[in-house]
């Protein structure tokens, strides 16, 4: 019996150093020496040699200057992959969309052909009234609870401005409370409702949002009442659309506005990058003081030097990937302004 077990033992302990030690080990070896970059994730980093991301995980980019990825359903968190299996009648995945169009869809044909359509959501959210009603945000904020709330939650400045109006208005929140018992303390996004019901009609065709001013050298930002924006743009695209419906827009390549399974896919198609590039060009342009279409011919030339198809250009639609790509510009013409 002794005999057996002490075969046992050996068998387990000679397999776990096999399996555990010696191919663990080999395989580490093997991947440091001949697929190293591969093997330690594929990581860039930037002329000084500090890590800016992987060129196999999207990171979010939002200055002008830079090409943007797919939205990403984690976040673009490495550890949190995944998509928001969202369906079509989810007005999350709606809002999400139009948030996206607004500031950049433009007109297919019509006598505003190629202008973007932002100008003309702005002039209509300025009437303040949708289907013949007054209070275009307290119809957006009562019709969709969880779009008002999700403003409220989307930056520290945005539930300190709710907090502060709450001060203000102490007997809106008590009949709140009253109507809800079980919330006895409500935070700033459980008011969120009630709150965008008073911004508006105090602020009738008005939106808070943050605005950023340079006071004594600093760059200072606040909430304030504005009738213009991307804000309003993202919003409010759907609002209007559907007060708009015979309008003729110019369609959009769906990366632009679906996120990946996985929500970390780095690449963006070629058409979405051509889409991006009269915002990217003139940014640069403005930050560099040089000729907008020279700096656009210089960008797309970028653009089709980089980009490939999978599988060596057999499967699939050409693309780039947008952190690479964007290194690309920042050491073409430098640091964005600020």
């Amino acid at each position: 019996m002794s005999r057996h077990l002490s075969m046992c033992f050996k068998l387990v302990g000679a397999t776990m150093v096999i399996i555990c030690g010696v191919y663990t080990l080999s395989l580490w070896i093997i991947g440091q020496m001949v697929f190293s970059e591969k093997a330690n994730g594929s990581l860039i980093h930037d002329p000084d040699g500090v890590v800016v991301g992987s060129r196999l995980i999207a990171q979010p980019f939002t200055k002008d200057e830079y090409f943007r990825p797919r939205p990403s359903a984690a976040s673009y968190n490495g550890a949190a992959s995944g998509a928001t299996n969202w369906g079509a009648s989810n007005y999350q995945l709606r809002a999400r969309v139009a948030g996206t169009l607004g500031p950049i869809v433009k007109y297919r044909s019509g006598a505003k052909a190629g202008q973007l359509v932002g100008p003309d959501i702005e002039a209509w959210f300025q009437k303040d009234e949708y289907q013949g009603n007054p209070h275009v945000v307290a119809q957006w904020a009562d019709a969709h609870n969880g779009l008002a709330q999700a403003w409220v939650k989307a930056d520290p400045s945005h539930a300190a401005y709710v907090d502060e109006w709450s001060k203000a208005h102490a007997p809106a929140v008590a009949e709140w409370v009253k109507n809800n018992p079980d919330t006895p303390e409500p935070v700033a996004a459980d008011l969120a409702v009630i709150f965008f019901d008073s911004f508006s009609a105090d602020h009738p065709g008005q939106f808070p949002s943050a605005v950023t001013h340079e006071v004594d050298g600093k760059t200072v930002t606040a909430i304030e009442t504005v009738k213009e924006g991307t804000d309003i743009q993202s919003n409010f695209f759907d609002m209007w659309r559907q007060e708009h419906a015979d309008a003729d827009l110019q369609e959009v390549p769906a990366d632009m506005v679906m996120a990946s399974g996985s929500g970390l896919d780095p690449h963006i198609t070629l058409d979405n990058a051509l889409f991006q590039l009269d915002r990217v060009a003139a940014q640069w342009a403005k930050d560099t003081s040089r000729d907008p279409a020279a700096i656009q011919t210089e960008i797309r030339s970028l653009l089709e030097q980089n980009a490939s198809a999978p599988g060596g250009g057999l499967f699939g639609a050409k693309q780039v990937n947008v952190l690479e790509m964007n290194l690309q510009l920042r050491a073409r013409y430098g640091a964005p302004a600020a």
